[in-house]
């Protein structure tokens, strides 16, 4: 039986899906061979020698130590989309509330006292006077699940949206309205944007992105919306930017103690996938992947090694973790070639320096033979035999 460790609380509707004949949960296994994980960090964790898998209920993989996952041969699963609509529900209140005042407002309201306040609400809403989203332009940054959901909807309110993404995979662009305008270059969508919303992950290349050139590239009066990660943007010129005017309001999830401090900013306490739904959706996306993973050996949304999969052929599976360099795939066959083990199905597939197979043999003989010849073949990292 499979133990599964929860790292934080998994939503139930999630883990019902472990069938449980075959898994056990626990937030104190003692050596599991998967971890649930939602926010709960990992970096200082000692992992267990029986540890195949992490599943994050979420997208960001942040909190969890991806080169070590790697190197031990441990896959990282994470969950893109099963948050979107929870995270796109909020960057459209973001848009409304950057645009009507309406934080300012209820603020102020609360303030008032006495009989007269109806006459008052009247005297004064006009400090909070805000533009409409419709006939307004959109820059989406991004265009993966929430940035496609962000396009498409915006294009409903009446809104011309520019979307960029370079990397855009062919789902993504399935998903995207014919409406929404394809810009080749961030630049365009900066100079053509009354809103700018950011849907990228962060990375060396993405870090920062949102600075001082970026912010001289945006119309005056720009409203920015993060939704992604802080770091995307500098906040030496985001701070600058807000004084200046060029940014009218910046509304990010994602607060510190010096934005905060700054004006017009609208700060969420990362509230994006804070609904029941998404907690439900994403934990079942986990275990779902995790469970196919560990008992077919089926890669689905790795954050670390590459997307593999296939209905089995056999009763007994082979999967081989290795180094991405040439002729492994023919000490493989090779190796099973001498020990008389005919292979019914092989697939191979490779993600920067790791490379995964999956291999269905059709035999007799005990596979567990030929363990000490796969173990010895330089390049291999882990393998597992599932029946």
């Amino acid at each position: 039986m499979y133990q599964i460790q929860t790292l934080n609380k998994i939503s139930p509707l999630g883990l019902k899906l472990f069938e449980q004949d075959k898994f056990q949960c626990s937030d104190r296994p003692e050596n599991p061979e998967a971890i649930l994980v939602r926010s709960a960090a990992m970096h200082d964790m000692e992992f267990g020698s029986n540890l195949l898998a992490i599943g994050r209920a979420g997208a960001g993989v942040n909190n969890i130590p991806l080169p070590r996952c790697s190197e031990q041969g441990i896959v990282v699963f994470n969950t893109p989309g099963a948050n979107a609509n929870a995270v796109k529900e909020l960057v459209l209140t973001g848009m409304l509330l950057s645009s009507r005042k309406v934080v300012d407002g209820i603020n102020w309201a609360k303030t008032l006292e006495g009989d007269s306040v109806p006459a008052q609400v009247e005297k004064g809403k006009s400090s909070f006077v805000g533009p409409e989203l419709n006939g307004k332009n959109l820059g989406v940054i991004g265009l993966g699940a929430i940035g496609a959901m962000v396009a498409n909807t915006a294009t409903h309110l009446g809104m011309s949206v520019y979307g960029y993404d370079p990397f855009i995979t062919v789902a993504s662009a399935w998903r995207l309205s014919r409406s929404v305008m394809h810009s080749t270059s961030q630049k365009a969508v900066f100079e053509n944007s009354d809103y700018i919303t950011l849907h990228v992950p962060v990375t060396a290349d993405t870090k920062g992105m949102i600075g001082k050139e970026a912010f001289a590239q945006m119309k005056d009066g720009v409203r920015l919306l993060n939704f992604s990660r802080g770091e995307l943007v500098n906040e030496d010129a985001l701070e600058e930017a807000l004084e200046s005017g060029k940014v009218a309001c910046y509304v990010t999830d994602f607060p510190n103690e010096r934005v905060l401090k700054m004006k017009n900013v609208i700060a969420i306490p990362h509230l994006g996938a804070s609904t029941p739904e998404a907690e439900d959706n994403c934990a079942m996306m986990a275990v779902r992947q995790v469970s196919d993973y560990l008992l077919n050996g089926n890669i689905t949304n790795s954050v670390n090694f590459p997307v593999l999969s296939a209905e089995r052929t056999t009763q007994t599976r082979v999967c081989i973790i290795h180094k991405n360099i040439p002729n492994m795939i023919t000490k493989f066959t090779a190796a099973f070639g001498e020990h008389q083990i005919n292979i019914d199905q092989m697939l191979s597939k490779g993600r920067n320096d790791i490379a995964y197979a999956i291999l269905d043999v059709d035999t007799e003989q005990p596979v567990t033979a030929i363990e000490e010849t796969i173990k010895g073949i330089e390049g291999v990292i882990r393998y597992r035999i599932i029946k």
